[in-house]
């Protein structure tokens, strides 16, 4: 090979060897205006707006009360021989609680008994003289009618006469005398009776049964004291299943619960404040008949089946009233929502990766979900974390 086509070769050499140091000095310089511009971008969390069906809720703080309180008092006086529970036991309806001695209250049945036996014997005897005295007098007046024939003509004198006219109205007065004996001793036998049921009464007294199913409290007395009938407070049960939940809630919600009322049976959920996920089911029952005027709330109950004991009388509880649900309602994080001078907004990330702050309008908060009623489209993206770095239209780099 010729000097000429040697030197066309290196000419070129050096031309490749400059155009690749061009290129790389090009590249070299997209490269770190990329790492700049990405080094330049907020970090974000940002989700997705959606659209579901979400629940109206009324939200308050509520107070367990007993479906029913009894305090057991005894109504017949005297020793107390046994009680039959332990204090906190549970309870059902006709379970023996308390026995108070009742050998002077059967002492007293007796009586009652023999009082009655003694008026129905009397009763007897009473009926068997009306009988006797029927006879007599039926047979006096005969007597007295034939007498009197006999004393019109003559046969016999008006002494005579007049004395088996006399005996026939003595025995009428006896009869009458036999009837009102007779009711005398059937009043005896109806005082009797009403006195021996008193007496049972009082004998079945003594025998202290539970009058409801429910959680028995401290036991006021113990066994072998003396007690009086209607002084003292033997114990006191609660009925806990069913349970009461009361709560209030404002008074501009009256409208709505007595709407949604008038559709249907109302759910309610209940749950201790240190325990949310043991929540109880339950159902709106009552409504107060008035306002509160002090705190501008309306008293409402709900009624707990109360399966699990969950609910505790005196308990204070988070309530949760479901008044019905609304579909297809735009719900975002409500960590998405920022306070600003026009109001609340959120930063909406745009295609392009940049943010644009939007004003929106919140129509509910139910948990940690805010139901948007303007401003917002399913399928936009909103800021949830990170929004202290952004302003208009800055760039963003979304994580995950």
């Amino acid at each position: 090979m010729n000097d000429a086509a040697f030197g066309w070769i290196g000419i070129n050499l050096a031309g490749l060897l400059a155009a690749c140091v061009l290129l790389q000095g090009c590249s070299g310089d997209n490269a770190r205006s990329a790492s700049v511009e990405r080094s330049n971008r907020v970090p974000v969390v940002a989700v997705p707006v959606i659209s579901k069906s979400v629940p109206v809720n009324i939200r308050a703080v509520g107070n367990v009360e007993a479906y029913s309180t009894i305090t057991v008092k005894a109504q017949a006086g005297g020793e107390l021989t046994r009680v039959s529970f332990k204090e906190g036991d549970y309870v059902k309806k006709g379970d023996l609680l308390f026995q108070i001695d009742p050998r002077p209250y059967v002492a007293a049945v007796n009586q009652a008994e023999a009082n009655l036996a003694r008026d129905t014997a009397q009763l007897s005897q009473a009926e068997a003289n009306l009988a006797r005295d029927i006879a007599q007098e039926k047979y006096a007046k005969d007597q007295a009618e034939r007498y009197s024939g006999l004393f019109g003509q003559g046969i016999v004198s008006k002494g005579q006469y007049d004395q088996f006219d006399s005996d026939a109205v003595a025995r009428a007065e006896a009869v009458r005398a036999d009837r009102a004996a007779i009711e005398s001793a059937r009043a005896s036998i109806d005082a009797s009776k009403a006195a021996l049921e008193r007496a049972r009464l009082d004998l079945s007294y003594c025998t202290i049964r539970s009058p409801i199913d429910g959680r028995t409290g401290n036991v006021m007395v113990k066994q072998g004291n003396l007690v009086e009938a209607g002084t003292v407070n033997l114990v006191m049960i609660n009925e806990v299943q069913p349970i009461y939940v009361s709560f209030t809630a404002p008074e501009n919600q009256l409208p709505a619960i007595k709407k949604y009322m008038a559709m249907g049976q109302l759910a309610v959920e209940a749950a201790p404040p240190d325990d949310e996920a043991s929540r109880e089911k339950g159902e709106l029952t009552f409504v107060d008949n008035a306002v509160d005027l002090t705190t501008g709330t309306i008293k409402l109950k709900g009624t707990f089946s109360n399966p699990g004991l969950q609910l505790w009388p005196g308990q204070f509880v988070n309530v949760v009233l479901t008044l019905t649900r609304r579909t297809n309602a735009v719900v975002i994080p409500s960590t998405a929502i920022q306070n600003g001078p026009d109001g609340e907004f959120v930063f909406v990330v745009r295609p392009d990766s940049t943010v644009e702050p939007r004003t929106v309008t919140v129509g509910m908060v139910e948990g940690q979900e805010s139901v948007i009623d303007k401003g917002l489209k399913p399928g936009e993206r909103v800021v949830t974390e990170g929004q202290l770095r952004l302003t208009a239209g800055s760039r963003v780099e979304v994580k995950q």
